[in-house]
């Protein structure tokens, strides 16, 4: 841990603390839809925003899908509780007022005042914003219908029932977790979840998979560029090449491997004016290498850490 150590220095604490600095990761993802998935509020209609984007001489509003940052934290800490389990046996639950707050998922994922003795509660310090699609919401979201909703409904010729929305494989988000105030076995643990979880949105054992590409990781004392900034710098980029904003907004299907190289040099340059600092590729394989092989390890000390903080923080 020690090269990883110095390479997060910048955005990472030594030892947990209760009083909030300005030490950030962030970890910049392209999210792509390796199956249909579902997004919904209202569990039938999915979630989506309007969007203008100009360039001066063409300015375009398109309708964005939505993936709300509940949608990917509520995953997220599902599999970190889950991966806690096979690794340290720590029970934890998602329940908010019966988290295990000495456990290292709970600790930095943030838990409420607990139902036992100790009545304190715990900040998150895993930064998720809502992510918006590149392209339209026609192009990248299908509505379908069944003839039946179950298998005792009536045999009888019936009016179509209407699913959920689904988004299509294929579908882009650009998205950045940010860690705040984390030492460098919690980013571990963050990217661990980050490149292990594959699932998200509703229904996930039939749908909702996911590929959650890491593009690059920044280190610094800002918080980096929002999911909307990216995704309207994609557009952008994709216009240069396939012609228009029009025409990549209601594009069939956007390369994924483009995406990955424009997100990369997009981030880079939106983040130009702020205190942080991209690692090097050897660095980030590094972190992965660590965040995939080398976990229980990370869990393990990160599992004394968290346990020392909380004593700490109910004796004061």
């Amino acid at each position: 841990m020690v090269s990883i150590t110095d390479a997060l220095d910048r955005g990472t604490v030594d030892e947990l603390t209760n009083s909030p600095r300005n030490n950030y990761t962030s970890i910049v993802l392209l999210r792509e839809l390796k199956s249909h998935a579902v997004f919904t509020t209202n569990g039938q209609d999915a979630d989506v925003a309007t969007v203008a984007v100009s360039d001066g001489d063409e300015s375009v509003e398109y309708s964005s899908g939505l993936m709300f940052m509940r949608k990917q934290t509520g995953s997220d800490r599902r599999y970190g509780k889950s991966m806690q389990r096979d690794i340290l046996g720590i029970e934890d639950t998602m329940n908010v007022n019966r988290m295990n707050q000495y456990s290292p998922e709970s600790v930095l994922y943030g838990s409420a005042a607990s139902e036992g003795d100790e009545a304190i509660s715990v900040t998150s310090r895993v930064l998720y914003d809502t992510a918006y699609t590149v392209r339209d919401s026609t192009a990248v979201i299908d509505e379908k219908f069944q003839n039946a909703p179950g298998d005792d409904y009536a045999k009888e010729a019936t009016a179509a029932v209407r699913e959920p929305d689904f988004f299509e494989p294929g579908t882009l988000f650009p998205s950045v977790v940010t860690l705040r105030d984390a030492t460098p076995e919690e980013v571990v643990f963050a990217l661990g979840i980050t490149l292990q979880n594959k699932r998200y949105g509703a229904a996930t054992s039939r749908l909702g998979r996911v590929k959650n590409h890491v593009v690059d990781i920044y280190v610094g004392n800002e918080e980096g560029p929002a999911n909307l900034e990216l995704s309207k710098a994609l557009v952008h980029r994709f216009a240069e090449s396939e012609g228009s904003i029009e025409d990549v907004v209601h594009a069939n299907s956007l390369d994924p491997d483009a995406a990955l190289s424009f997100l990369s040099e997009e981030y880079a340059s939106l983040s130009e004016s702020l205190n942080a600092e991209r690692l090097s590729d050897e660095d980030v394989e590094s972190l992965k290498e660590t965040a995939t092989e080398n976990i229980d390890e990370v869990l393990e000390t990160q599992q004394d850490n968290a346990k020392e903080f909380i004593e700490s923080v109910t004796e004061s």
